[in-house]
């Protein structure tokens, strides 16, 4: 059987978050089988959770934010690309302010903190949401265009391309593929960083954001290079990136998903609309277990021992 998957025991860290520069504190706690994965805002006179679901999804500019009666934690989907990347369906997230720590800019150290938590394996079948057919959102014409698409697979493969006019950029790959099956995602996806570019850095703090962004948890780029003095962790990252962003937003759909999503320029926003969409025609998805592992998606099976 597929199973459910929690931690063996709770795990902490202290950080700061990217938009708010306040310093937060996160404690990742086991829950129960069928919880799904829950933000709990303890720093309330009486604590508030919000468990992740597409419709909680209320802001997508620069990040995801999830909402519940007025109370919001930003910036989840770094947390929720570590937990969609080594097969966590279980989580109590217990949180000190309003945004997820930044950490180190990708979703390596959040992959730490899940793994020297360990995982369980729970004695409740896995449920995905099996996509049947192909559901597409699409925003502007032209040069303008962006668009994201989910269509059926027997697994769950990501394919992101984007433009960005920059010389840095354009000399990296600008299109990448990853299948989860592959068991790579730590290796090939998680240490893959948010990037910005110095031209917008005073506009964003003007805003009240990126307040707590710097080269130690991001990629900077002024008008021709990195700035970062290590330069890139893979040839690729910006696109690494983008892929790593689309895994945390998909999995706000409160279930793992078997599809194939492929995108172009597409962002948290456009991410967010086509989980509305595929949830708005029940005709294009099913839930499914697998009590056989054999005839699950390769490499299912052996996604908590993900390295």
């Amino acid at each position: 059987m597929i199973a459910q998957r929690t931690l063996k025991t709770l795990t902490r860290a202290v950080g700061v978050g990217l938009h708010s520069g306040e310093r937060v504190e996160l404690t990742l706690r086991p829950a129960a089988p069928d919880t799904g994965i829950v933000f709990r805002r303890v720093d309330l006179a009486e604590p508030v959770d919000i468990p992740v679901s597409a419709s909680a999804v209320s802001d997508t500019r620069l990040a995801s934010t999830l909402s519940r009666d007025g109370v919001r934690v930003h910036t989840v989907e770094h947390l929720m690309s570590a937990c969609a990347g080594l097969g966590i369906d279980n989580l109590i997230v217990d949180i000190t302010a309003e945004e997820v720590p930044i950490l180190d800019g990708s979703a390596a150290s959040f992959v730490y903190l899940l793994q020297s938590a360990g995982i369980e394996i729970q004695r409740a079948p896995r449920r995905f949401l099996r996509v049947t057919r192909p559901v597409e959102v699409r925003e502007g014409e032209g040069r303008a265009l962006k668009w994201a698409r989910l269509e059926p697979y027997h697994g769950f493969k990501l394919r992101f391309e984007i433009e960005f006019d920059h010389p840095a950029v354009s000399a990296s790959g600008q299109c990448v593929e990853f299948d989860l099956g592959s068991g790579q995602y730590a290796r090939e996806i998680a240490r893959a960083r948010t990037f910005g570019f110095t031209r917008d850095v005073e506009h964003m703090r003007s805003q009240g954001l990126a307040l707590g962004g710097g080269l130690d948890n991001a990629i900077v780029l002024d008008d021709v290079k990195v700035l970062n003095a290590d330069g890139l962790r893979y040839d690729d990252e910006f696109a690494k990136h983008k892929i790593l962003d689309a895994m945390g937003d998909l999995y706000l759909l409160g279930r793992p998903l078997l599809a194939a999503y492929s995108a172009y320029r597409s962002g948290h926003a456009l991410n967010n609309r086509l989980l509305r969409a595929l949830l708005a025609q029940p005709d294009a998805y099913e839930v499914v277990t697998f009590e056989d592992d054999a005839r699950a998606p390769q490499g299912f099976a052996q996604l908590a021992m993900a390295r």
